[in-house]
């Protein structure tokens, strides 16, 4: 879970999922919307590739990166539920 929320944790990383929450897209589109050198954007695909939050299939050259939407949900509910968001106070009252 800590490399989720270190992958989360950068706003350039953050962009990147928001940017993948509608289509998958190629290396080049993606990088096509930040004023980054390849490398630097190819280190935050790697953090989130490695963090499980996005995935990657290449054909001949291209790489297109998905969002992994279902690791992103489990991590936003452990979170919550860290935080005990939703559930139950000693009192018995829902925060």
């Amino acid at each position: 879970m800590a490399d989720i929320y270190k992958a989360l944790a950068h706003p350039v990383r953050r962009e990147i999922l928001r940017i993948l929450r509608d289509k998958p897209l190629s290396a080049g589109d993606i990088a096509d919307q930040f004023d980054l050198a390849k490398p630097t954007l190819s280190g935050h695909f790697t953090i989130l590739k490695e963090a499980g939050l996005i995935t990657v299939s290449r054909k001949a050259t291209t790489l297109t990166y998905r969002l992994n939407i279902s690791v992103l949900e489990e991590a936003l509910a452990g979170f919550l539920g860290t935080l005990k968001v939703g559930s139950e106070n000693i009192e018995g009252e829902n925060k």
